[in-house]
């Protein structure tokens, strides 16, 4: 969409990126997308890092994943999470950085 105008977007579009928002609506969202964006993580080391039931953490994890946003995979007992997609914690970092004082959250791979 570089160079493009807003006026210029489609309705399908605006309509994908208002139910992307949507998704990220939530602050354990968006710290699970803050740690996964060191990588991929297990269930056990999200629930270590962020402050959350278990119950809790795996709805929010489902809601990611059924999205696009996350990728997952099982290795024995443990299921692993990881960002789709690089652009993914680069939008949340975007948002994120204009609500921080010295403009910093959180470094995203590219």
């Amino acid at each position: 969409m570089s160079g493009a105008r807003l006026s210029d977007v489609t309705e399908l579009t605006l309509e994908s990126a208002a139910e992307l928002f949507g998704v990220l609506s939530t602050p354990v969202r968006l710290q699970i997308i803050r740690v996964l964006c060191d990588g991929e993580q297990s269930v056990t080391h999200l629930l270590a890092q962020i402050e959350a039931s278990q119950s809790n953490m795996s709805r929010h994890l489902h809601v990611l994943h059924q999205s696009g946003m996350l990728t997952r995979r099982r290795d024995g007992h443990q299921i692993f999470y990881r960002l789709a997609d690089a652009s993914r914690g680069l939008l949340c970092r975007l948002v994120c950085s204009q609500h921080e004082p010295d403009g910093s959250v959180f470094a995203v791979p590219v």
